[in-house]
């Protein structure tokens, strides 16, 4: 295993096993993985990252693969971090539609991730903000980042990407269900795949409503677009819309500002959480608390709401 200093120059040479081994070691080892995150974070910051998200069966991963051959005939160099559900038997990703994309593993200018969500709330991996910085170190222009596919639940994509892309599609459903509420918010654009069924003006007039509904002054504007992504009928105009927003938000100094501001303060917030929570938990273990705790949840004498509020407690008294 090659060391820190010695994969970081390799990142930031675009040195395509250094950037799987990378991403390796911050999925697998959390404390060599902090060490890595440290020493590439000052080269990060010039990478676009788009965010993909909607329901499971809008047609996400070949949206995306046809995302990154217009990103490719237009110049520019594209990292994927694709978010798969995890394997109940080996804990690794079900690659699924994934497998349209290995094409594209032969472009010197596209590199590809698979990870799992290790059952990971909000549709991301633990790692997916990490590797995002590793892709973005290593030059990418730009960063799709394409989460698992749970609907709803998704708006943590918000905290790691510039643009986001919410998805859907015609005959998944009731349309106002399935995109209502936080994925509503989140949206730079909206997109309408499989536009070519009978339903797709429906669902786009559906989004069109909801967006009255939910209307709040904002400079930017979330445009409405029709796809057909096996065709690859309007990607080309997607791909328009995300570098006007990427532009909209260099012009507008005050709202990139505020998104990297958010997302920072995001990143610092879940940090100390962890960091808090995992020494509390180290020094309980120590004192032979937590066992005693856990056996009186076990005998119904205590719950484990009440259980935490007293162990803050005597942690603070400490």
């Amino acid at each position: 295993m090659p060391k820190t200093e010695d994969l970081v120059k390799g990142v930031l040479a675009k040195d395509r096993r250094s950037i799987a081994r990378a991403i390796t070691i911050i999925e697998n080892d959390p404390v060599e993985g902090k060490r890595l995150v440290a020493a590439i974070f000052p080269h990060t910051g010039k990478a676009h990252i788009v965010g993909l998200t909607g329901p499971g069966g809008a047609g996400k991963s070949t949206l995306a693969e046809k995302i990154v051959r217009e990103y490719r005939k237009r110049g520019k160099t594209v990292g994927v971090v694709a978010v798969d559900p995890t394997s109940p038997f080996t804990g690794g990703a079900f690659l699924g539609d994934r497998i349209r994309m290995q094409e594209l593993t032969t472009d010197s200018g596209v590199f590809i991730r698979s990870m799992a969500s290790r059952n990971y709330p909000g549709g991301l991996a633990k790692a997916t903000k990490d590797a995002v910085k590793v892709l973005d170190a290593a030059g990418k222009d730009v960063v799709l980042v394409e989460t698992v596919g749970a609907g709803q639940s998704e708006v943590d994509i918000i905290r790691v990407a510039h643009t986001v892309v919410v998805l859907h599609a015609p005959g998944l459903g009731d349309e106002i269900q399935a995109i209502k509420a936080g994925l509503m918010e989140i949206a730079d654009v909206f997109v309408v795949n499989k536009a070519d069924r009978e339903n797709a003006g429906k669902t786009l007039s559906d989004i069109q409503a909801m967006l009255q509904l939910n209307s709040k002054e904002r400079g930017w504007k979330p445009p409405i677009l029709k796809t057909v992504a096996l065709t690859g009928e309007g990607v080309g105009e997607l791909v328009d819309n995300l570098e006007e927003h990427r532009c909209f938000l260099e012009r507008e100094d005050g709202c990139r500002r505020d998104l990297l501001r958010t997302k920072a303060e995001t990143e610092l917030v879940e940090a100390l959480k962890e960091r808090v929570v995992s020494s509390i938990i180290d020094d309980l273990r120590e004192k032979g608390k937590l066992d005693e705790v856990l056996q009186k949840i076990l005998t119904k004498k205590l719950d484990p709401a009440s259980a935490a509020e007293r162990l803050l407690e005597e942690a603070g008294e400490s």
